[in-house]
């Protein structure tokens, strides 16, 4: 326990170090702004990931073989992205029709309660069978939280861009990604270095989750002293309001919508094969030691990173229809290379192919933060951009871990990396149908 308080000292440490920082520009106030909700939620389900793929399962679904505990830890792990469009489409109502910056400021605060409670929860063997039934609970709570932050946050930072630089503005969420998984993976290998692997699993893999109260509370810092849109306060003044945005979107924009939507599935699937599916594979299968995953993984996520920034500057020179064409076809291309490359057990090979398919990540996914947006008119552009990208995440996310896992038992690696390149087609034929956005009219 005395190594537990030096951990949570060490992390409030950080917090209270970040909270600090001056923010002057209303650039900088924006980008933290759009950034820190994305941060956050990437963090959040990335810890999850780690944890369904680590020691979930044994917590809470003690009673089943270890294929079992890890079958039905990814089955939990689908929950919270189940409840995602639902987050997207409430949250939506409220950011269409009263504003941006209180919804994010809601759903912030109930994504990070929730994953709060989840790291406070007893385990099965303290409280039977009442376990499981919180944690699926508190995921669908984090899922509707989560819903409706994405949306909020890639609108606050391109409804503020300057006239040909939303791809770029519209980078800040999408740098969030990167970001909390650094910070989760972080958080992970700390306690690895710290702890034996039985005060891991019986108490250390909690202190991620509390330790997300203070990002929270970094971020509810940052927003509440924000002002509302431009855009929004542009249409507010015009009397332009309908009293279910949900309903607009499903009557005329129903093919933005899925179109939108399936663009995204690229982005969710790769990320999650990549990252959820590699760490339960690569230390259970390959016998990597777990440190040594983690260490691989930080060093890979460095290249999604990269490709962000690149991926919306060409985006706003060129459109985001070709990046992404380009993108995904690489997508497409790099889910042949999967079997080949991780079945040597290599930590180099793989290290260079999760690079590979991270920096893909990063190129697919930056031009989102413009083009889901872009999609919809601005009195329903919350709800629906919000309720696409979420949409995205169930058939591109939501089960991604657990028909990995299922795949490599069946067939092996080499339909695994089908599944990642049936995805990345699925966007590719989506982005071909959806005409050019960066002309758009605001």
């Amino acid at each position: 326990m005395r190594q537990c308080n030096k951990i949570v000292i060490y992390l409030l440490n950080i917090g209270f170090t970040l909270s600090s920082i001056v923010i002057s520009s209303s650039i900088t106030r924006i980008a933290f702004a759009s950034f820190i909700g994305t941060a956050i939620e990437y963090y959040d389900f990335y810890i999850y990931g780690m944890a369904s793929a680590l020691v979930i399962g044994p917590v809470f679904f003690p009673e089943g073989a270890p294929e079992v505990q890890v079958f039905s830890a990814f089955l939990t792990f689908s929950i919270a992205f189940l409840s995602r469009p639902f987050g997207a489409m409430l949250f939506g109502h409220f950011g269409d029709r009263i504003g941006r910056k209180s919804t994010l400021i809601v759903s912030l605060l109930l994504m990070g309660l929730s994953t709060t409670f989840i790291g406070c929860l007893p385990g099965y063997n303290e409280i039977g069978i009442l376990a499981p039934i919180l944690l699926c609970f508190f995921r669908f709570g984090q899922g509707i939280g989560l819903g409706g932050e994405w949306g909020g946050a890639a609108l606050f930072a391109t409804e503020n861009a300057p006239i040909g630089k939303r791809g770029l503005y519209g980078m800040f969420p999408q740098l969030g990604p990167p970001v909390g998984f650094i910070l989760a993976t972080c958080s992970f290998l700390i306690l690895t270095k710290l702890l034996t692997v039985e005060e891991f699993n019986n108490w250390g893999w909690r202190i991620p989750f509390i330790a997300s109260a203070l990002l929270v509370l970094i971020g509810l810092y940052i927003r509440v002293s924000l002002s509302e849109t431009p855009v929004f306060e542009k249409f507010l003044q015009k009397g332009i309001r309908v009293c279910l945005p949900i309903l607009g979107i499903f009557k005329s924009h129903l093919a933005p919508l899925l179109l939108g939507a399936l663009a995204m599935v690229v982005c969710y699937a790769l990320f999650y094969i990549s990252t959820v599916f590699s760490l339960s594979y690569g230390t259970t299968k390959l016998k990597i030691p777990r440190q040594s995953f983690l260490e691989m993984l930080s060093i890979a996520i460095f290249f999604m990173a990269l490709a962000t920034p690149i991926s919306a500057w060409a985006a706003d020179k060129w459109g985001r229809r070709p990046i992404l064409l380009i993108s995904a076809t690489g997508v497409f291309i790099s889910g042949f290379i999967l079997e080949p490359m991780m079945s040597t057990g290599s930590p180099y090979l793989i290290t260079i192919l999760l690079s590979i398919q991270l920096f893909l990540m990063g190129a697919t996914f930056s031009p989102m933060g413009a083009l889901l947006p872009e999609l919809f008119p601005a009195h329903l552009r919350y709800t629906g951009a919000g309720t696409a990208y979420n949409l995205g995440g169930i058939i591109g996310a939501s089960f991604a871990p657990y028909i990995a896992q299922r795949l490599v038992t069946e067939g092996g690696l080499a339909w695994v990396g089908g599944y990642v390149s049936i995805a990345a087609l699925i966007s590719l034929i989506a982005v071909y149908f959806i005409s050019e956005t960066r002309h758009n009219e605001w």
